[in-house]
Order: C-alpha cells, then structure tokens, then sequence
C-alpha cells in the first residue's frame, strides 16, 4: 500500500461525510468519494461519536467587528478607554485588552490592511 500525504478536509467536505453518514452510507462509501481509505473518514466521523458536532458561533459576549472597527477609530481619534466603553456599552477592561491586543494604542487595528 502507498502512504499518502496528511489529508485536512474543509468544513464542506466534512458536512457531505456528515451528510452522508447520516443517509446511511457506510465508511467505505464515503472514503471511496474522497479516494481515501474508510480510516480517514473514520477518524472525522468518531470524534464525537457518530453524531455531527453543532454549528461554531461567536459568544454574543465577544467583540462584534462593527465594535472593534468602532474602538479602532476611536484610539485614533484619541478618545480615552473610558470613553470608547461608555460610547459601546461595554466595560473598559473589554476596551482595554482589545486595544492591548492588537498592538495597543499606536497600533490597533481591528482589520489589518495590506500597503
């Protein structure tokens, strides 16, 4: 048998196999879509069990990019922590550690754009 290179597959690939997992395929049916023994498909599909894992969503306590654009603007505008976070809603430790976090207040940005 020839040894292959690591596979990573993309979330899409990874619902079909869900998908079809679900419609009662076997793991050599899936495997065979991919060209890869049923092993690959096999170490995505156990990971939790035989049941697809819930849909990955933000915290609605984390930072909104609308938010991070808004602090961005503001540190450079030269408004104080406490001002930005009064302008937010939010507490000022938030304010503080994303602008701490992105480079702090020379550098922060919440969207990096290329030169």
């Amino acid at each position: 048998m020839t040894y292959r290179t690591r596979t990573y597959y993309t979330d899409c690939q990874k619902a079909l196999m869900w998908e079809r997992w679900k419609a009662g395929d076997s793991l050599q049916q899936i495997a065979q879509l991919f060209d890869r023994s049923h092993s690959s498909v096999e170490g995505i599909l156990s990971r939790t069990g035989g049941i697809p894992p819930p849909e990955r969503r933000r915290s609605p306590l984390a930072l909104s990019l609308e938010e991070r654009e808004e602090i961005s603007r503001a540190t450079v505008a030269g408004f104080s922590i406490r001002a930005i976070a009064s302008i937010l809603g939010r507490a000022p430790s938030t304010v503080s550690r994303e602008i701490k976090r992105n480079g702090g207040r020379e550098g922060s940005r919440a969207i990096h754009r290329p030169s």
